[in-house]
């Protein structure tokens, strides 16, 4: 069967420009009703019954039928065992991947991560505590693929941050476990595993179990009822985000060879048929080029179906005035992922303000940031770069603010605080400032 890709051609000198590429962009958050209450039942469900509604969810998603949750618990000998188990190959290449996320996140740590304070001249101490969550839980999906980069990039900041407890849950379709998987929970440091998944395990964590432990926080990938559970869930947990199609936009001047936009475009729709690919170009005989090594490439690719449906539906190759537009463009679209396929990136980096990663250079793929380069993969989507950031090691810390006021400070700061809450009507608060006043 052949496939075709046919991305959407658009210009910007089009009239109808603004219409055609507000339709491309369009994506609905909104969860299918059915989803919703399903995802509401099984919360319930496990919030009341505990482990025995995990079991029974367990059995009838996963095909996984055991006699007690301890048949789910992964040890952290079966984590060790996996990774020994690895070839050589594997092994190496998981554990430099690692190093590099762990090396990126250590860094983040030192410039944001730390406690600070200072007195004011009157000796008023100011400042803030930062300080790591007790426990979290990561989901890492499982059934359609196996995905130990989503292990590396959840766990390893978690650590970084001081984090104690790291759950893993993570679902085995037919009790099938994937060694590079388990091997990654290892190297990246989760503390306890479960190979339990959906809405299920998304209650179990938030609410607690007898076997399952209570988290403080959610963060991990999902399908729609994972997600939909997440968003349910929030406010009796932390949750990172709520995650929408992976995005890819690439801002081309025309120097990369076009095989390589072409494949870094399929890198992101192969992912399923909701997954969004963009370019920007000002040169029209650079993105013809581009839909020819499409066109060309598209039948060596194992997911040629997924990818043509994604372009066709939701694809776009955008012709600009010039570069300058397609920065604006992008900063309108704030893509999950960004890539700056120019000679000159560093030209264009600063007028770049809203993306979840920005990869710099024609050498700069897009799934090098996924697997190995170090920075967090886990990104805001659909548009919510503008106001969010990548996952990161403080998602897994709180701030405490600390305020230590001397009695000199008390005098000067009781009179203001006085004729505010007098201001305010709150005459408990003004009467607890005064009485510190000489």
């Amino acid at each position: 069967m052949e496939y075709q890709a046919a991305p959407a051609r658009l210009s910007t000198l089009d009239a109808n420009f603004e219409h055609d590429f507000a339709q491309r962009l369009h994506w609905s958050a909104d969860t299918d009703a059915a989803i919703e209450q399903r995802v509401a039942d099984i919360l319930a469900d496990v919030q009341k019954r505990g482990d025995a509604a995990v079991l029974e969810y367990t059995a009838r998603f996963d095909g996984l039928q055991v006699d007690g949750m301890t048949a789910l618990e992964l040890t952290q000998a079966e984590l060790k065992a996996a990774f020994d188990s690895l070839g050589d190959e594997q092994r190496d290449a998981l554990t430099a991947a690692a190093q590099r996320v762990r090396t990126y996140h250590e860094a983040q740590k030192r410039a944001s991560g730390e406690s600070w304070s200072y007195r004011d001249a009157d000796g008023t101490l100011l400042g803030q505590k930062v300080t790591p969550l007790d426990r979290v839980g990561i989901y890492v999906p499982g059934g359609k693929a196996a995905y130990p980069s989503s292990v590396l990039m959840n766990a390893i900041p978690a650590h970084v941050a001081g984090v104690q407890e790291i759950i893993m849950v993570v679902p085995t379709p037919r009790g099938e476990k994937n060694a590079l998987v388990l091997a990654a929970a290892y190297v990246a440091g989760v503390t306890r595993g479960f190979t339990i998944g959906g809405a299920q395990a998304v209650a179990a964590l938030a609410y607690g179990t007898a076997t399952i432990p209570k988290v403080d926080k959610i963060t991990g990938p999902g399908n729609a009822y994972v997600a939909s559970a997440k968003k349910r869930v929030f406010g009796t947990v932390g949750i990172d985000m709520i995650a929408g199609p992976s995005e890819i936009l690439v801002l081309a001047d025309g120097s990369t060879p076009p095989d390589w936009v072409a494949m870094d475009l399929f890198s992101q729709a192969e992912h399923d048929e909701l997954a969004q690919s963009i370019l920007l170009c000002p040169d029209a005989d650079y993105i013809a080029a581009v839909q020819r090594e499409i066109d060309r490439l598209l039948p060596e690719m194992p997911r040629r179906a997924i990818i043509a449906k994604s372009l066709s539906d939701r694809g776009a190759l955008i012709l600009t005035r010039d570069m300058q537009e397609a920065c604006a463009i992008s900063n309108r679209i704030a893509p999950e992922h960004l890539e700056v396929s120019s000679s000159n990136p560093h030209q264009w980096e600063p007028l770049l303000r809203h993306a979840g990663a920005i990869f710099l250079g024609a050498y700069t793929s897009e799934s090098l940031g996924d697997y190995c380069a170090g920075p967090n993969h886990v990104l805001p989507t659909s548009g919510t770069a503008r106001f969010s950031s990548p996952l990161g090691v403080y998602d897994f810390q709180k701030r405490s603010s600390l305020i230590e006021v001397s009695e000199q400070g008390a005098q000067s700061l009781g009179r203001i605080a006085s004729v505010l809450a007098h201001g305010e009507g709150l005459q408990g608060h003004a009467r607890a400032a005064e009485m510190r006043l000489k």
